[in-house]
């Protein structure tokens, strides 16, 4: 065998990489054994036998502790991420070994809080690094559709599409919101849907195939459409218009100042429910399962009820 092609075979086994790290954080080569469960003289020999094939030396006597040199500082790095990797690795083939899937399909309204999504995929995450996540962030009936086409395996639905059930997960309250600057908060009244007419407004389009426009609107007689909410929200606050959001998805705007509710004298709130739908919740794996448990905690716990409106049973 040539050295090239032996040179893609690794030489170093994991259990002398873990002999060398446990002597490393222990401070010897007893207390590393003693941490492995292992005599001595194996311990001792793990890492001679390392350092003989690589011909290096990872330690040097001092007193009684074995230091590392130079050389073993770096091979200590490296050796500390090649076994986070394989456990890591191991955690996630038993994991799918007990059905968890590769990949979850989630699809979202857009009238989801944002941050609230990320901390949800992010707690997922920690638990079940390896499974994949593909969001599709969709707009009303494209949320059902995605569910009706195959596409979704989780959605967080302002609508029940035929065949699927769905739970309540959270209320939300929609308001007009402008830029603190914006022509309609120097009226200094309260406003009617004539007021709102006569300014442009920002409306988010469906995305299902029909391309829609957002039940969010009202005849008016300036409209820009735009496909995200996040152009709706940065056009409002730079003043070039007003806008339907719910509170939680523009919490920091208005907690900022940067948006202000426009002050409607009739009709200022509009309220819906949002709901938690699995596709297929008899053969849900425990994945999309976990999932769905991790979203309705942290709505739960970071989701205050609204006042004077009953969740929708």
């Amino acid at each position: 065998m040539s050295d090239e092609s032996s040179s893609l075979h690794p030489h170093i086994t994991l259990e002398q990489w873990r002999a060398l790290t446990a002597v490393v954080e222990t401070g010897g080569y007893a207390q590393a054994a003693e941490l492995l469960h292992k005599s001595q003289s194996s311990v001792t020999y793990a890492v001679q036998k390392l350092e003989s094939l690589l011909d290096v030396r990872a330690f040097e006597i001092q007193g009684r502790k074995a230091m590392l040199t130079s050389t073993g500082q770096l091979l200590y790095r490296r050796a500390k991420n090649l076994l986070d990797e394989a456990g890591a690795l191991e955690r996630a083939a038993r994991r799918l070994s007990a059905g968890w899937e590769a990949e979850i399909r989630i699809s979202a309204e857009m009238i989801f809080p944002t941050w609230l999504l990320l901390d949800c995929l992010q707690q997922f995450g920690l638990e079940s690094p390896h499974t994949r996540i593909e969001l599709i962030e969709s707009v009303l009936a494209g949320t059902s559709e995605a569910l009706l086409q195959g596409q979704a395996d989780l959605a967080i639905s302002a609508q029940i599409p035929p065949g699927f059930l769905g739970a309540p997960l959270m209320q939300f309250r929609a308001m007009p919101v402008a830029s603190p600057d914006h022509p309609l908060h120097r009226l200094g009244r309260e406003l009617n849907l004539q007021d709102l007419r006569d300014y442009r407004q920002l409306v988010i389009r469906e995305t299902d195939s029909r391309r829609a426009s957002s039940i969010l609107s009202l005849d008016a007689s300036q409209r820009w459409t735009v496909s995200h909410s996040a152009t709706a929200i940065d056009a409002i606050c730079r003043g070039y218009g007003f806008a339907w959001f719910p509170e939680e998805k523009i919490r920091d705007e208005l907690a900022t100042g940067r948006l202000k509710v426009l002050p409607l004298a009739d009709g200022g709130q509009r309220f819906g429910t949002l709901y938690l739908i699995l596709a297929d919740p008899d053969y849900a794996g425990p994945a999309a399962q976990r999932l769905a448990q991790i979203i309705r905690e942290t709505v739960a716990s970071e989701c205050l009820r609204i006042p004077g409106a009953a969740m929708a049973s």
